[in-house]
């Protein structure tokens, strides 16, 4: 395969794997925001406290989701790892989104229903791409003999082309 249909391909996996996070993300982002409106609507607790309810219970269905969705072709070999690198991760999302939404309630006063939502979700959008990243490159690893394979194949389709170019003019 040539180095531009090896990228193409790389690409096209790359665009495949964000649209199966964004897909798992969104429905993630409803479960986050539902549980949050419905926290804030049926108990005392406060903006960010029932925010971090909201998130914990939206980290636990994205799990589940990018285990079995996402990243379902990844390594599973140590999934205590795996648990605890997201758990990690996850955490450090959680105090991204919810640290923005504590400063436009607190820092700012921007508390309605209204303001709140929008933070939250502006918050989510910050942390996500942070997310993204952390859990592609250190939670959900690509398996190590995917990546010889093609780095093999990609060798050998470059070895006849290179061969082809070196014989002489008569053949």
């Amino acid at each position: 395969m040539s180095e531009p249909g090896a990228l193409r391909m790389r690409l096209e996996g790359l665009v495949r794997e964000v649209a199966k996070f964004g897909a798992v993300g969104a429905v993630g982002v409803l479960v986050d925001l539902g549980v949050f409106n419905l926290v804030r609507h049926f108990s005392e607790l406060p903006v960010v406290r029932a925010s971090i309810v909201a998130t914990v219970v939206a980290i636990v269905f994205n799990y589940l989701g990018f285990r079995y969705f996402t990243y379902r072709d990844r390594d599973k070999s140590s999934r205590t790892k795996e648990l605890v690198l997201f758990l990690l991760f996850s955490l450090v999302g959680l105090v991204i989104q919810n640290g923005l939404l504590y400063a436009a309630t607190y820092g700012f006063g921007w508390d309605t229903p209204l303001q709140s939502n929008f933070f939250k979700f502006f918050g989510i959008g910050v942390a996500t791409l942070f997310r993204f990243w952390s859990y592609r490159t250190w939670v959900f690893r690509a398996l190590p003999a995917k990546e010889a394979v093609q780095t093999a194949e990609s060798f050998l389709e470059k070895t006849p082309r290179q061969a082809v170019r070196r014989q002489p003019d008569h053949v």
